[in-house]
This record gives structure tokens, sequence and C-alpha cells, in this order.
């Protein structure tokens, strides 16, 4: 039952090919940071590959699809799924890789910009779980999409290039924080303080008696007065125009590597791109499967897979009835037999086991970076609530297909019984009927905005997930 540290078991070769795949990880990491730029990339390297829009497809009346068509389909630029027919008809249903694609954060508000003490702000929501605390004074990009009155949509990445200025939560001086320390973890800083620092200089004045009534109230706050020209030089948005944004406040800077022997990667957003990107580069590289391999990319896991983009949308089941439509198998009785007999990994993260924090794990039943792909039979909280318990016959079969293909493996639970819990959307794809389980990789700091995964976990993620999808 002892699993080895997987940098003692590779060769030359394997060492190889664990560090290409580290690198383009690394690569997806620092250039996809919100569920939107994620589906991009993807469809991207879909399209390279040679997949083509089921959308184009059914506008176009169809055609007689042949095993080995691939074909992806996207919800409103959040969510996407990727499919490749087998040899097998549909009805025998897929093998899924389940991700998702959104990553704890801030969210700039509706109506954010403000002024106080001649400093400017935006006023966020912090999305997802999160330690407030651990978002104060780092520095911070600002990523996202406005869309104007007129439909034209402007794309917004500020922080990332080394000649854009970053931005920052502010945080008391120790000095003046004895009070502050006194609080409760979950109320150092409230959530309502999270407020992003984007400004202090003054807009120049005028001469009073050349003032407009709009100068004068904008005298008054100066310093938003130019933030908002700025905004309008550059990007020709108004104030108004945030009613219809959607801007992500994260973390500034690449992913890098991480150790003195380099074998860890830092970076935000690992849950769950260090499932997710394998996932994408198993499906992308699957040829001749039996069974259907599909890659299913989601929105909004972090906060309860709701909303048209997220799990518990019909998109995923919609999407396989336009599939089955395409093949010419389409009818309800099908498409309820085709998702009982899927089979699914929900490809998502694991706790670590951290020594510093060692009385909050059980160590017999607890993921240890760098030993490989973790499956997790249940999750949930205390008793189970919340779970889909993967049965015995689905490990038993999972663990033949890993072992065949010489995949490095570990089981897991999230930590000690009564401590807390979790949950994937493994429970929400199991309502069909089919075989589901968590798997994925063991992570570090799982949502602080630095989280840290094993070069050896996502190798043996892509080899794991490659398995699956052809067997």
């Amino acid at each position: 039952m002892e699993r080895q540290n997987c940098f003692k078991l590779y060769n030359e070769e394997e060492r190889s090919q664990l560090e290409q795949l580290a690198a383009d990880y690394r690569k997806f990491l620092t250039d996809c940071k919100t569920e939107r730029e994620s589906v991009r990339e993807v469809v991207r390297q879909a399209e390279a590959a040679g997949y083509r829009n089921m959308e184009d497809l059914m506008q176009n009346g169809g055609e007689q699809l042949q095993p080995g068509a691939k074909l992806y389909t996207v919800c409103m630029g959040k969510a996407v799924a990727l499919f490749r027919l087998g040899e097998q008809p549909l009805s025998a249903g897929l093998n899924i890789l389940g991700a998702h694609v959104d990553s704890p954060r801030l969210d700039i508000k509706q109506n954010p910009l403000f002024e106080a003490g001649e400093l400017a702000f935006l006023d966020t929501h912090y999305y997802g779980g999160i330690k407030k605390y651990q978002w104060v004074t780092l520095p911070l990009a600002l990523h996202g999409v406005v869309v104007k009155k007129d439909g034209q949509t402007v794309d917004i990445v500020i922080g990332e290039d080394a000649d854009d200025p970053v931005f920052c939560v502010t945080d008391l001086l120790i000095h003046l924080a004895q009070e502050q320390l006194e609080k409760k973890g979950a109320r150092v800083v409230e959530g309502e303080a999270l407020n992003l620092l984007v400004g202090n200089a003054a807009l120049a004045d005028i001469d009073a008696a050349d003032k407009s009534d709009e100068q004068k109230k904008a005298a008054k706050q100066a310093v938003k007065a130019n933030i908002l020209r700025l905004l309008e030089e550059k990007y020709g948005l108004q104030e108004e125009d945030f009613i219809s944004a959607e801007l992500e406040v994260v973390p500034a800077g690449a992913a890098r590597e991480s150790g003195l022997d380099r074998s860890m990667i830092l970076a935000y957003g690992q849950d769950d791109s260090a499932c997710a990107y394998p996932s994408l580069r198993a499906m992308l590289e699957v040829e001749n499967s039996q069974r259907c391999a599909c890659c299913l990319l989601v929105d909004k896991e972090e906060i309860g897979s709701v909303g048209a983009t997220g799990m518990q949308s019909r998109f995923f089941e919609n999407a396989v009835a336009e599939l089955l439509n395409l093949t010419g198998e389409f009818s309800e009785l099908n498409l309820r037999r085709l998702l009982q007999r899927s089979r699914m990994l929900s490809s998502d993260v694991s706790s670590a086991y951290d020594p510093a924090y060692a009385s909050a794990f059980e160590k017999n039943n607890v993921a240890y970076l760098s030993h490989g792909l973790v499956f997790n039979k249940f999750t949930g909280a205390r008793g189970k609530s919340g779970s889909n318990d993967a049965n015995a016959e689905y490990l038993g079969w999972l663990r033949q297909v890993m072992d065949a293909a010489g995949v490095h493996y570990q089981t897991a639970e999230l930590g000690k019984v009564d401590l807390g819990g979790g949950g994937t959307i493994a429970y929400i794809l199991a309502l069909y009927g089919m075989e589901v389980i968590d798997s994925g990789v063991p992570v570090l700091s799982m949502h602080a905005p630095w989280e840290v995964t094993s070069k050896a976990d996502i190798y043996e993620a892509y080899k794991g997930y490659k398995a699956f999808l052809m067997a």
C-alpha cells in the first residue's frame, strides 16, 4: 500500500517528457488565468488538432460522421466540451474527463469606482472559498471583458506585461494592528475591505470661471475623475460600462518552477488547471479509441457549479444530444442509455500532505506530492455529506487500466473526517447513473493566491487520463 516518490522511478526519456509537459503547463497557467482565457486557448489548440465546431456542422445541415471525427462546442465562452468519436456507437457510452476552469479570485462589482482619502479604488466581491487575508499587499492584475451598450466587446488584461502597472489591496500597518490581530482569521480582513487600489493622481484643475457644472463636480473627486479619463482614452470606456463588465482580479505574474531542484510549480489557478490542462493534452492525443472520448471543462465549480456555464446546467446534456443527432442516433432513450453507460473521471485536485499542518491529515489516507495521480473514492464533508461515493467495481476496473499503462497513482481523502470537506462536479454527473470518481493532482496551499504542485503528479495525471480515454 506504500507509494513511492515518482522521481525515483523515471528514466531519462520520462524525465524529458515530464519537463516538456511541465513547461507547456506553466505557459497555460501564465496565459489562462480566467475561464474565458482558458476556453479560448482550449479552442485554439483543439482547432489546431483538427477539431471542428459542432455549431458549424449543425448550421450546414450536418454530415455523416465517421469514427475518429473530432468536434467541440462552447457555452457562452466559459465552458467547452470536446468529443472524439470511437469505433463503437455512441450508445455504448462515453469516457469523460471533467474538470473546471474557474478559480478563486476577486470580482469587480457593477458600481465599483470610488474615491476616498484622495485614493481611487475598485470595489470587489470575492469569488469562491478564499482566506481573505491572503489577498492583501500582493501584486494583482485585472483580466476580463467589458461589453459596451452598442455591443462592442473590450478585452482587458492589465498587470501581466513587464511595463504594465499592477494593483493591490492595502493592509493596516503592524504598528496600529493590535485590535486587528485579535480578530479570528475569517475577520482579520473583511470582505468589504478588499478594495483594489487603482490610482492617486488628481486630474489637473481648471480655473473656476471656466468650469462646467460637471467639471466642478469632478473636481471634488479629482483622482476618480483622472481614472475615468484614462479608461476613456485607452479603452473608450465610460463609468456606466462597468454595469456590463466581467472583470476579475488575479495574482499578477507568470507561473514559476519552484524548489532548488525545480521539481515543483508555483502558480495561481492550479485548482483546477492542474487537472484541466492534463485532461486537454490527453484528449488531443487520443487515437483509435473504442468508445467516444470526451473532455468537458466547465465554469462555476468554485461556487457550486451553478448558472448556465456550470455543471448543473444542461449544456453537457444538450451537447451530447446534438452529437447523437449528428450521428443519426438520436432518441431520448439513446440519450439516457448513453449517459448511464458512460464512465467519468472528475478531474479535480486533492489536498496534499503538509507537515507544517500535520494535525489536519490522516497520514495513511492523504495524498503526497510526487506520489502520482490521486483517486478520491469520495469527497463531501464529515459523514460523506454531498459526496459521490464510487463503487468498488469501478475502482477495480480503474486499477487494471492504470497498472496496464504504467501509471503511478495513490488514493486519498481530503483531510481528517471531522475537520470539514469539499466537493467537485462528480456528484452531478453521477445523477445520470454513470460511473464517476474524483481523480486529480495533489496541491499544497490550495485556494491560496499561489498554489504548489509537483511536476511528477502533473505528468502522471496526463498519463492516467490518456489511458482512461483509450480504455
